[in-house]
């Protein structure tokens, strides 16, 4: 009753998003809707008693017991909704004979799913929030450690540790954005009956219409939703479920990119995600350190990313005013792509608070593609010495192509600069060669893009978050 149970959340989800997509929390929600619903009808004029709103109200949490009557019932009737108004009914008995007065099935259901939908993203932004602001910490850092870049995985231009964090940043807001898009654009299904009509509030209220509405509006300002949709079928449009999912995907396909890149710079031994003292990384190789978490995060990353599909597919099956086809599919993937995420963030908020980074390994391979990068800088300085740019770009070709051979062909270390120290046509700047090479001077504006990204960008985006980040912990993460 107190978690939803799957492989997924029963080891790795966190407890609140675990409880919110339990059957206990499931079913509560049905209540309170209830209750709220009576609450709106009684205000508008019809005759529920004060012993019954209070009934619902003091029984609004289901026991084991509770749970085992409604089990029983839907076992007897095959219908879930009918069988929680009936084990409601047994605790407030008072209120047996209008509990769900006017509604349909869908009232509780989807209204509920909506209310989970918006509770699900208030827990999710604050975890995002926490892992952008631990990367940013990394970022600022390591604002100005020069390191090899890479384009198609090749040796490319220099830039910063930091600067490459920024990237990571940059997706994670845009996907801290979409969220809190998401969640402010969720409205409430509302009071709208079995086709959406209303029809059956009308009868309720001998045709006024104006009451109809209120209700609606009341019952939806009771949940503290911003609106209701204007019109629904039987069910909420299933489009919504898509424009939720969509972030979260999208959100999936972040995770798979930074855990990828730590997976690549691993390789590389140039950075590494948190390992354990005690730690094995494989059971034949002691000497292992497998980077699992990432490893972990793409895995679980393309799952997000292809429950989104679900939602798709759903929403363009749906006949008309509803189909039921809809029901088994949702249960499943609303739960998994929450609980999901949820797993994503834990995971990435411990790979943040734990990456170590390796700076003489980083050293050591910008020393072996350095000379060939400096090569314009030699070029340029033997030119402001009096020198011919032309020949000057003969010689530096004929002496890179020779250390080229040596690493390729002989795999030994690049040796440009020692060739270049040795030929007395670049003596005129041998004393220039060691400020040529300097690492810091092929970053660019690395380190200020870092210091203007942070300020201008990620500090706005976390204020709203501020106290929350005050009371994060570390994330500890299951094997």
């Amino acid at each position: 009753m107190d978690t939803y149970q799957t492989p997924l959340s029963s080891r790795y989800a966190s407890k609140e998003m675990s409880k919110l997509f339990s059957n206990g929390t499931r079913f509560g929600t049905w209540r309170k809707l209830w209750l709220n619903l009576a609450i709106a009808e009684k205000e508008l004029g019809l005759d529920i008693s004060d012993e019954a709103i209070e009934q619902m109200r003091a029984h609004l949490d289901l026991d084991e017991a509770q749970m085992k009557v409604a089990a029983e019932e839907e076992k007897k009737r095959r219908h879930d909704v009918m069988a929680h108004v009936h084990t409601f009914g047994t605790v407030a008995p008072a209120a047996a004979g209008i509990i769900h007065l006017g509604a349909t099935s869908c009232y509780v259901t989807d209204n509920a799913d909506l209310i989970f939908l918006r509770e699900g993203l208030s827990i999710l932004l604050p975890k995002l929030a926490t892992v952008i602001s631990r990367f940013s910490s990394f970022a600022e850092q390591y604002r100005d450690l020069p390191t090899l870049g890479f384009t198609h995985f090749q040796p490319a231009q220099l830039t910063t540790v930091g600067k490459r964090a920024t990237l990571w940043i940059q997706e994670l807001l845009w996907d801290l954005r979409n969220l809190e898009r998401a969640r402010s654009d969720l409205g409430f299904r509302g009071v709208k009956g079995t086709t959406g009509t209303q029809g059956s509030f009308l009868a309720l209220f001998d045709g006024d219409h104006a009451k109809v509405e209120a209700l609606d509006e009341r019952v939806t300002e009771l949940f503290g939703f911003p609106y209701a949709y204007p019109v629904t079928g039987q069910t909420y449009s299933r489009k919504i479920d898509a424009d939720v999912l969509g972030p979260l995907s999208s959100f999936g396909a972040t995770v798979h990119k930074i855990a990828t890149d730590i997976r690549l710079l691993a390789n590389l031994k140039e950075i590494e995600e948190p390992f354990e003292k005690d730690q094995i990384g494989s059971s034949a190789m002691a000497y292992k350190r497998n980077p699992m978490r990432c490893e972990r995060a793409c895995s679980l990353a393309r799952h997000l990313m292809v429950i989104y599909q679900n939602t798709l597919m759903t929403s363009s099956v749906q006949w008309l005013e509803r189909t039921l086809d809809d029901s088994a599919n949702r249960r499943v993937t609303i739960p998994e792509a929450f609980l999901t995420a949820d797993i994503l963030l834990t995971t990435l908020q411990n790979i943040s608070e734990g990456l170590v980074v390796y700076p003489r390994v980083i050293g050591r391979r910008i020393s072996q593609e350095l000379p060939f990068m400096a090569t314009e800088n030699i070029i340029m300085a033997i030119v402001k010495a009096g020198g011919d740019r032309q020949e000057c770009h003969e010689k530096i070709r004929v002496l890179s192509h020779q250390a080229g051979a040596v690493v390729k062909e002989e795999g030994g270390e690049n040796d440009l600069i020692d060739r270049v120290r040795k030929d007395n046509y670049f003596e005129p700047i041998w004393s220039q060669l060691d400020a040529l090479l300097d690492p810091r001077t092929f970053v660019g504006r690395a380190p200020e893009q870092v210091d203007k990204f942070v300020k201008d960008w990620v500090k706005p985006a976390l204020k709203p978050y501020e106290e929350a980040l005050k009371d994060v912990k570390s994330a500890e993460l299951s094997v």
